[in-house]
């Protein structure tokens, strides 16, 4: 026999009595009268009785929303593509610039150190390259800014990493401000954007390390419950009885586990802390950053930005410590409170990502419409003509003497990138809509020479892949991790698997992973 929990059933059963609002009649009458039992008693309803099924319908979808908005970081696979995809592009920029480093951000580029100086203090603009003209300081700060991308791409201390990696782009971007492309300004905005996501809950190190401290702990716990209860069967019938006839040891909440072992699971879920790398990581920013501030290298808002990033992580470290150690409802209270803040931030994060892809998209579409090339549908033809503009002649050259394929191509990039926005409310036509979007991207990269222009583009449409498809990818990528393992010696190790998280479990990077999120990179089994 099932209850009605939702309604009348729930105060019947304990006695209380039913809430106008829930029984449907009037305060003040019988039960009889004016309810929904009763098929002549509508015209004695309220005036706003006919109205309450839809403010009820109101209030539980908003009810559900806030739910979901507050609960859970939305997007885990959407944004972890998004993170591996700027963090490859910004990387691999780099190692392709590493010859010419010098000319295009370093001091023998044609903006002088002077002329960067004013411009930077003119337009307030963050750059450490500013603190020193030494050619030392900009080697130290280029690696720093590779090191940050590959951390990011990776997942490694996201939290760091991504404050590094915001540092690294804005640095050199902001020295040399006419050496960029449209695919510069989409990762300077996005590496401002990533550092209040919680982009590491799937397909990053910070994953697969919580997933093993948790594991740890786990294991633990059972370890200590296992002896506790064999310690109280080997005592037998001499154990003193307790309260309540419970011949377990007095624990809090019944539990036999001993109170040192339930403090390593101080969430329910064994939450890890932050380990040693994570800690000396922060502690050496936070040390460049006193050192910063005290030199007066920053403005005041870049200043105020930075401690309030630092101070934020730091208490959240703080937090996490102290309920893997002390535990207690208040400390956890407290916590789910900050873990509440992060989801609120991660997903109004993730809407800004989508409304400036889409910006992007709409803002060049409705100007190339103004064009005369792109109304007579030649617009496509000249940059393939261009010898900048054509790694591969032969290629560009036959595309381009096809008036055909000129024409469809010049129209279909206008009439994808006009109507994707009004397309966000229908999944499939989205969907083949995007699947166009990436395809002109990569024609951009390989018949235009822009691969780094087109990966950033890439990377930010992916924020719109759908979950169905970026799982499917996870596991097309463990199938083939798994073959090129058992071709390498050594490789046909057969490893247990393990069993998924349990749901709103917390790392020590990025805390809320859901349930159905595979931890660590795909295909790695050890999870």
């Amino acid at each position: 026999m099932t209850e009605d929990v939702t309604g009348e059933g729930r105060y019947a059963a304990s006695g209380a009595d039913v809430p106008s609002s829930v029984s449907g009649t009037e305060p003040g009458a019988s039960p009889g009268s004016g309810s929904r039992a009763d098929p002549g008693s509508g015209s004695r309803r309220g005036p706003g009785t006919r109205f309450q099924g839809p403010r009820v319908r109101v209030e539980r979808c908003v009810s559900r929303g806030l739910g979901k908005v507050t609960g859970y970081a939305l997007g885990p696979y959407q944004t972890a593509i998004v993170r591996i995809g700027f963090g490859a592009a910004w990387l691999f920029f780099l190692l392709r610039e590493w010859p010419h480093r010098h000319e295009l951000y370093g001091p023998d580029g044609p903006w002088s150190f002077g002329l960067g100086k004013q411009l930077i203090d003119s337009n307030h603009a963050f750059t450490v390259l500013m603190w020193a003209s030494s050619g030392s300081w900009f080697e130290l700060v280029y690696l720093v800014a590779m090191a940050a991308a590959a951390a990011m791409l990776l997942g490694w201390h996201t939290r760091a990493a991504t404050v590094l990696f915001m540092v690294g782009v804005l640095s050199l971007q902001n020295r040399s401000v006419f050496m960029g492309d449209g695919g510069d300004n989409v990762i300077h905005l996005m590496s401002l954007y990533l550092i209040l996501t919680r982009c590491s809950q799937v397909w990053s190190l910070d994953a697969r390390r919580a997933h093993r401290s948790r594991s740890r702990a786990e294991t633990r716990t059972e370890a200590a419950r296992t002896d506790a209860s064999a310690g109280a069967h080997g005592r037998g019938g001499n154990a003193p009885p307790h309260a309540g006839g419970n011949s377990a040891p007095p624990h809090a909440g019944g539990n036999s586990a001993p109170a040192s072992a339930g403090r390593s699971t101080a969430s329910g879920v064994g939450d890890p802390v932050a380990g040693t790398g994570g800690v000396v990581l922060w502690a050496v920013l936070g040390a460049i950053l006193v050192g910063g501030t005290i030199a007066g290298a920053m403005t005041t808002g870049w200043t105020l930005f930075f401690w309030a990033l630092w101070v934020a992580n730091a208490a959240w470290w703080c937090v996490n410590k102290a309920v893997a150690v002390r535990g207690g409802s208040g400390l956890r209270e407290l916590r789910t409170v900050c873990d509440i803040l992060a989801n609120l931030a991660h997903n109004g994060v993730l809407l800004i990502i989508m409304v400036e892809v889409c910006l992007i998209y709409s803002t060049a579409g409705w100007y190339k419409i103004q064009g005369s090339r792109w109304q007579d549908g030649t617009a496509v033809y000249y940059p393939m003509n261009l010898d900048y503009f054509t790694p591969w002649p032969e290629l560009s050259h036959l595309l381009a003497g096809n008036g055909l394929m000129v024409f469809l191509v010049t129209y279909g990039t206008v009439i994808t990138q006009v109507a994707f926005p009004f397309t966000l409310f229908n999944r499939r036509v989205k969907n083949v809509l995007l699947a166009m979007m990436i395809m002109e991207h990569v024609g951009i990269a390989v018949l235009l020479g822009l691969p780094f222009f087109s990966m950033a583009m890439i990377a930010a449409d992916a924020v719109f892949l759908p979950t169905v498809f970026l799982v499917w990818l996870g596991r097309r990528v463990t199938v083939l991790r798994t073959r090129v393992r058992g071709r390498l010696p050594g490789g046909d190790v057969r490893r247990q698997p393990v069993a998924p998280p349990s749901p709103r479990t917390a790392g020590s990077e990025d805390p809320a992973v859901p349930a159905s999120a595979p931890v660590g990179w795909p295909g790695d089994r050890t999870g």
